[in-house]
């Protein structure tokens, strides 16, 4: 689980870098979100709060990003 975490994350990194991925668009955000989501997770089994807490903020942003644009942009259409 960490494992496939820590990949989405930094292939999303190495992609956005490369400017192959946007760190805007849906792509980059849902790897992200898995990323982070399955870190968050193995830092709660292991208890490593302050780990935790960075990347369930980290998850809760990408999150953000993805689904409130979708709510701004639809409100805006």
């Amino acid at each position: 689980m960490a494992y496939a975490g820590m990949i989405c994350i930094l292939v999303a990194f190495v992609l956005e870098t490369r400017g192959r991925l946007s760190s805007r668009g849906a792509p980059y955000l849902w790897l992200m979100i898995v990323g982070s989501g399955l870190l968050a997770l193995r830092a709660a089994h292991t208890h490593e709060w302050a780990f935790l807490i960075l990347e369930a903020v980290w998850c809760a942003a990408a999150v953000w990003a993805l689904f409130g644009r979708r709510a701004t942009d639809t409100a805006t259409s």
